[in-house]
């Protein structure tokens, strides 16, 4: 049977082409934007959320979450990275790789309920039935959206992600926080993931002109399995290693103690998450469309460390500095004693990020065996380190995690950056200046936190706001940092107008 025109142009990117670069500045920006509205919701759902809500409840809901979270790396198997990356595809094949996820997703939902007494043995608390069995919901729902998000990510639909995510948001933490003010408990927390989920699923359907057809065996998908299992597998490790440090609180310290140290997690995972995920979503299909240039392939990942860096490196910077008032305006007094975590957590995102990068860059080269062995060597290590902390409290953990990433990421950079034109040299000199100016931005932030160390959280926050923005803007009295704000300046402002030559010009 003739496959027709709309669903051809589901799966071709050869449009991609006249305007790579253009397409992935300007779908970073607007995915950032994005985000930006993404984060503000979330924010509003998690301080409204911890002050209607106990500690407990979030530890409650996170000694399930930390497990299942395993099986959310594994859920699509790593085909929508399959569906992107590959360079032709057509609709047999995707639709065999959409009832391949659908089956995993129903499969991960079965034994995920069926683990629920395993949870309430391991971890003493009856309450994790029921809401085992909610949350294993999320795999079929998650199953249902995988190939046709990957659809809008290969064709590099910004503006639809972006429309389909803030929406999603914007229907989900009202329906959490009603339930809060209700008197759900921790029902509530259950709740935000399912409606967001739900959402996503039915808009990513709407969004994509596609309709899977039946399974073909004729269909080629060996080679896209073979890949995406490998990329699943690795998913799978590290998912395990973020987890493990949960998973021990849990078990060693009980609800009280992980539910400290999981919001502390969750507040700073917030701008994690709104960074990582459009870069993600941008880098990927960007990365692979130049994966045979090795030269270009160089620059694009240069220019997306050093603005990962510009972004991010002030903003944790600052998060490290004003950790305690953060924490106390944002969540409430009664969470105070998550600071000393939060600051040291935020110290272990801003190389997190950046460790992201280099897995973006390992997938868009379709080396899979290659990530599946690093992910094979870092996790064992950093699981380690977390056994190694737990006997000193969640700060022990937060602390023995930073120090060992920080110790072994010279080599994970090195062992990404093989058969490319990378180098830690290259890389150092992208992210320096960034670096150095979030460094005088925290040396002047920790005098103004001296400053205002008695004042009360709202006056003692922003004495600490503008001491941090103090010393970035005495950076620029160096020519070396004036030189790459203003060229950083000038690809944003032109990421509309210039020709993708032009672009491709700036950032060389």
């Amino acid at each position: 049977m003739a496959v027709s025109q709309p669903l051809l142009n589901a799966f071709s990117t050869d449009h991609l082409q006249a305007d790579l670069t253009g397409r992935s500045v300007r779908g970073g920006l607007l995915t950032l934007t994005s985000q930006g509205a993404q984060f503000v919701m979330q924010s509003v759902s998690t301080i409204v959320l911890a002050h209607m809500l106990l500690p407990a409840d979030f530890g409650l809901v996170a000694m399930v979450t930390a497990i299942t979270g395993l099986g959310q790396a594994f859920a699509d198997l790593g085909l929508s990275e399959a569906t992107i990356q590959h360079p032709e595809i057509d609709h047999h094949q995707v639709s065999n790789l959409f009832w391949i996820n659908v089956l995993i997703g129903l499969a991960l939902t079965s034994v995920t309920a069926a683990m629920a007494p395993v949870f309430v043995w391991f971890y003493h608390q009856a309450r994790l039935r029921e809401i085992t069995y909610l949350i294993s919901l999320t795999f079929l729902i998650g199953g249902l959206r995988v190939q046709h998000d990957a659809l809008l990510k290969r064709q590099m639909r910004f503006t639809a992600l972006a429309i389909r995510d803030a929406a999603a948001y914007a229907v989900a933490v009202p329906v959490a926080i009603t339930m809060a003010w209700r008197g759900a408990g921790y029902w509530a927390i259950v709740a935000l993931p399912l409606a967001l989920n739900t959402t996503q699923m039915v808009l990513s359907w709407v969004l994509v002109p596609w309709i899977p057809g039946l399974p073909k065996r004729a269909a080629k998908v060996r080679s896209l399995i073979t890949f995406g299992g490998s990329v699943a597998t690795s998913y799978l490790t590290f998912s395990l290693t973020r987890s493990a440090d949960s998973v021990l609180i849990g078990w060693y310290w009980g609800a009280g103690p992980l539910g400290l140290y999981s919001r502390a997690m969750n507040l700073l995972l917030l701008p994690v998450r709104q960074l990582g995920a459009p870069a993600r979503s941008v880098a990927i299909p960007g990365f692979s469309r130049v994966q045979d240039d090795p030269p270009r392939l160089a620059r694009y990942f240069l220019r997306t460390s050093n603005l990962i860096m510009w972004i991010t490196a002030p903003i944790f910077g600052f998060l490290f500095v004003a950790a305690t008032p953060v924490i106390v305006l944002a969540l409430g007094h009664k969470w105070q004693a998550a600071a000393p975590v939060f600051q040291l957590l935020a110290i272990f995102a801003l190389g997190q990020l950046l460790f992201e990068s280099t897995i973006w860059l390992i997938v868009s080269r379709g080396e899979s065996r290659r990530l599946l062995t690093l992910a094979l060597i870092v996790s064992p290590i950093t699981i380690a380190s977390y056994a190694i902390g737990l006997p000193f409290g969640i700060k022990g953990v937060a602390l023995s995690g930073a120090l060992v990433m920080l110790v072994i990421f010279p080599w994970i950079l090195r062992f990404s950056f093989r058969g490319t034109d990378l180098t830690l040299q290259n890389l150092g000199r992208s992210i320096l200046v960034p670096l150095v100016t979030c460094f005088a931005g925290v040396a002047c932030g920790e005098v103004g936190l001296h400053l205002a160390a008695h004042a009360p959280i709202v006056p003692q926050l922003l004495v600490i706001a503008l001491a941090f923005a103090l010393g970035c803007a005495l950076t620029l009295l160096v020519s070396a940092v004036r030189g790459e704000v203003k060229a950083l300046v000038d690809l944003l402002r032109g990421a509309r107008a210039m020709s993708s030559i032009q672009l491709v010009e700036s950032l060389d």
